[in-house]
């Protein structure tokens, strides 16, 4: 509803110089919900006042006495609204806080939020609140003629505009893409929603200013106008909020099921799951403010809302795919259970190593088969950035021909053009778009849809089908043989003498092993440990003698004897493996690799067919397993739509080239031949 957005905005005009032009929003959100909500009473305003008067003094709970009057789970007693404020200049601060002090408490709740008293006390100061009342006085918010859902796009029309001269950005989702969220998200749920009366939860842990559940109601109607679907949200944002429950007041939903927090540190609907749940959570954002709370959750294990794993810190947006999954309802006698829709962009894909937080996110929904599908956006989709972004819809009640099964559908070049862009927005999805995605998706099979085959251009649309396990695989750890060199130096003799296991050595220890090092020649340099320390034992034994040292004085121990190893010795790639006392080859670190092997594959296998040609020295480390199965390796997850769906494409061949040069060169001199037929003449 970019007009409304428009005329709305123009309302601004009236405080440059009083306001910078990032603080407008301070203004115009607040005036705009309250002239919406003056519109959405005046019908019954007299009614009201009439009631009122008559039970104002017995003492009766207002809130179930007027409600039923107003038509709304909110109403206003008081005798002012912003047509008759604009009519008289004088007193329009006092008559305003009357105004607002007359709302229900759920609407006196939102304005402060917004801090609406210090607004007013601003505008007057400023001379400019008279002109602010006058002005959206004039503005006709009448719901005849403007509908809730126009009025939702108006909002997120106006918070992008506050959002592009905001030093700090956030994210919207736009109405295309909730259509298309929404339209899966109930997708193959029609028998029971089509039933007259049913009643149905849907839930946005990043609840915005609403779009989400507003598109998510708005589908059901239009599908069953005698279902219900019960709103519930939580946001963070105060004025966002605010916003989102004006919305769901308007709309007769329960404004006590939007709730103002962090999601992270406090789940203010702990106590309930829901059947639908849907959300766009904030790419890229830390989340340090919420750690201790998330670390607690994290300790419980599997009754904690993220007992699955942590992602880095920098981003917490998979912590919000734990959550909803910890508020879905559960499937009890094959009966009930909960679907989710949440936007992501790439990095939940494959961020994270085997064994890392985000991978064993992916493992947990994988292995629990919660993963339905993945839908791969279009860029330049969304207001304020053009990266690319996923849907991701995840179920605990998956068809049976779905069971075990993932469908990946890749729509990134299912859009159309946008007339006019809207910040960086520049595509959408037409509802032909959104039909043929939601096509690919009911028929669960492999597809290739193209627009022009002919030409292969205009839109195309892919989608694969894949066993949960193709998914895993398994890092497989490489080792290469340490080889050293030894031979006695002074520089290594000082930096062994500065260590502090030497310090704590016997003191016989300290006097036999300085007195064997000091026999040792530094000529000599031996290509393999067991020589060195052969020689070592000898010159040990030829120095106790002569100390007249007995007994095991008289004899080097291991750890001063490894202690030599280690200061004496450089690697060298010509000298022999490296041993320790016991004869075990030791592993060169920095050599150290690991194998990624896919899952399913033999391990010993793969590694006599890719690592032993090149080689022949490595071997498993089998020492390095699974926290959970048991087995060699670690276990990890990554979902590589890039891979999925990549088609090869030739070089072109060597005539090809040699010809476009040539024709290149024939023009070239072509041009230059005519350049130089100008001077001449």
């Amino acid at each position: 509803m970019s007009k409304l957005a428009d005329l709305i905005w123009k309302n601004a005009e009236l405080l440059r110089g009083a306001y910078k032009e990032n603080e407008y929003r301070k203004v115009i959100l607040p005036f705009t919900i309250l002239r919406r909500l003056d519109c959405v009473l005046q019908p019954t305003r007299v009614a009201v006042l009439a009631k009122f008067q008559a039970i104002r003094d017995k003492g009766y709970d207002l809130e179930k006495l007027l409600t039923p009057v107003s038509g709304y789970p909110f109403f206003n007693t008081s005798k002012f609204s912003l047509p008759n404020i604009a009519e008289t200049p004088d007193d329009v601060r006092d008559n305003l806080e009357a105004m607002v002090n007359g709302f229900s408490q759920n609407v006196r709740d939102i304005f402060e939020k917004f801090e609406f008293s210090a607004t007013l006390d601003k505008l007057a100061d400023k001379n400019r609140l008279y002109l602010v009342v006058q002005r959206f006085a004039e503005t006709d918010l009448d719901p005849t003629k403007v509908t809730n859902h126009d009025m939702g796009q108006a909002f997120e029309e106006l918070l992008r505009k506050f959002n592009d001269v905001s030093p700090a950005g956030e994210q919207y989702t736009p109405r295309d893409v909730i259509e298309l969220m929404v339209t899966l998200l109930f997708s193959g749920d029609d028998e029971i929603l089509s039933v007259p009366g049913v009643v149905r939860t849907m839930y946005d842990p990043t609840a915005g200013t609403g779009g989400i559940l507003s598109v998510g109601e708005e589908y059901l109607r239009r599908f069953n106008d005698r279902a219900t679907l019960k709103l519930f949200g939580q946001e963070l944002e105060d004025e966002t909020y605010a916003i989102c429950k004006a919305d769901m007041l308007i709309r007769g939903q329960d404004p006590a099921n939007i709730a103002n927090g962090d999601t992270l540190e406090v789940d203010k609907h702990h106590s309930k799951t829901f059947e639908y749940q849907a959300a766009n959570p904030p790419y890229g954002v830390e989340w340090k403010p919420a750690e201790d709370a998330v670390r607690r959750e994290h300790a419980k294990g599997a009754v904690g809302r993220f007992g699955p794993g942590l992602p880095a810190i920098r981003d917490g947006q998979m912590l919000f795919s734990l959550h909803l999954l910890s508020k879905m309802q559960a499937v009890v006698g094959g009966k009930g259970g909960g679907r989710i829709g949440v936007v992501h962009n790439g990095s939940p894909l494959f961020t994270g190593d085997a064994g890392s937080g985000e991978s064993e996110i992916r493992r947990h929904i994988l292995e629990h088969d919660y993963l339905d599908c993945i839908v791969a956006l279009p860029t330049d989709m969304f207001y304020n950035t053009n990266i690319s972004t996923y849907l991701w819809f995840m179920s605990n009640r998956k068809p049976k021909e779905r069971a075990g099964k993932v469908l990946l559908i890749d729509a990134s070049a299912m859009s159309t053009l946008m007339k006019k862009n809207l910040g960086k927005k520049r595509r959408e999805f037409t509802a032909d778009c959104v039909e043929r995605i939601a096509k690919a998706y009911a028929d669960f099979k492999a597809m290739e849809w193209c627009e022009d085959r002919i030409s292969q251009s205009g839109r195309v649309l892919k989608a694969k089908v894949f066993n949960v396990e193709h998914f895993f695989y398994r890092k497989v750890t490489i080792e290469r043989p340490l080889r050293t060199r030894f031979q006695v130096t002074v520089n290594a003799w000082t930096a062994l003498g500065s260590d502090t296991a030497f310090s704590k050595l016997p003191a016989d220890q300290k006097v036999l092993l300085s007195e064997a090092v000091s026999r040792l020649s530094t000529e000599k340099v031996y290509m393999d440990a067991d020589s060195f320390r052969t020689a070592l034992y000898a010159a040990a034994s030829a120095a106790a003698a002569e100390l007249g040292l007995t007994g095991k004085a008289a004899k080097l121990a291991t750890k001063p004897v490894e202690l030599a190893r280690k200061y004496m010795g450089r690697k060298d790639k010509a000298a022999e493996p490296t041993t320790n006392e016991k004869g075990d080859v030791l592993a060169d670190s920095e050599l150290r690799d690991a194998e990624y092997i896919a899952h399913g594959e033999d391990i010993e296998t793969y590694f006599q067919r890719e690592v032993v040609p090149h080689w022949r020295d490595a071997w498993i480390n089998y020492e390095i397993v699974d926290s959970k199965d048991g087995k060699t390796g670690v276990v990890g997850t990554e979902i590589n739509f890039n891979r999925e769906f990549y088609v090869y494409t030739p070089p072109r061949s060597r005539e090809a080239i040699a010809a476009d040069i040539e024709a290149k060169e024939h023009k070239f001199m072509e041009l230059l031949r005519g350049i130089k037929g100008g001077v001449r003449q």
